[in-house]
């Protein structure tokens, strides 16, 4: 079975990064309670070389982040879409990038929640449990504007409808009750300089 997958296609080997991180520049990571983070996204309709730009940023500042994925606007932009770096539960790789996305709806009879541990960048710190289906597929566009089709199941799953949650302008906070989401502010609290310290560090390493 391949080992990793790149816009949804299998390929034979890939690089440690993405190749647009490359040519990316950092961006600030916005956090929970910024408005740009808590409205539904526009849907990208120019597609050219500002949104090509805007995918390379956002590689890098997923990476410098140490994050599986990163919407457009946890940067500051609010458009539809989203990069991924992310491992499913059987140790696959999926790279890429899908503008517009759309989460298809599964048939509740034949999925499986799985309730398990998930983070988010914006909300620096803190680690919750929040339940996902073990399966999702998301229908979007890439760059160009060619149609996509992504699949995941397991981790890859929850990363897929975790960014998704994201443009439609949600954080996995919204999917808490009252009780948790103090428990998460209150890891945010206690962990958010350390979050930071470590991006910062990140990020000086590469300009070395």
């Amino acid at each position: 079975m391949p080992r990793v997958f790149v816009q949804g296609k299998p390929v034979a080997s890939y690089f440690p990064h993405a190749p647009e991180a490359r040519r990316g520049s950092v961006r600030r990571i916005t956090e929970t309670g910024e408005a740009v983070l808590h409205k539904p996204c526009r849907d990208v309709t120019e597609f050219g070389p500002e949104l090509a730009a805007l995918i390379d940023d956002m590689f890098l500042t997923m990476y410098v982040a140490d994050g599986a994925g990163l919407a457009a606007n946890q940067v500051g932009v609010d458009l539809s879409l989203f990069v991924y770096d992310c491992p499913d539960d059987d140790g696959v790789r999926h790279v890429g990038h899908i503008v517009n996305p759309v989460l298809e709806p599964l048939d509740p009879a034949g999925r499986r929640l799985l309730d398990d541990g998930e983070g988010c960048l914006s909300v620096p710190g803190a680690v919750m449990d929040v339940p996902r289906p073990d399966r999702a597929v998301v229908r979007g566009l890439d760059r160009d504007g060619n149609a996509l089709v992504i699949e995941g199941t397991g981790y890859f799953a929850r990363c897929l409808a975790h960014e998704t949650d994201h443009v439609n302008g949600q954080v996995y906070m919204d999917r808490l009750s009252l009780r948790e989401r103090r428990q998460a502010l209150r890891q945010v609290a206690d962990r958010r300089d350390e979050v930071l310290a470590r991006r910062a560090a990140n990020e000086a390493e590469l300009r070395r």
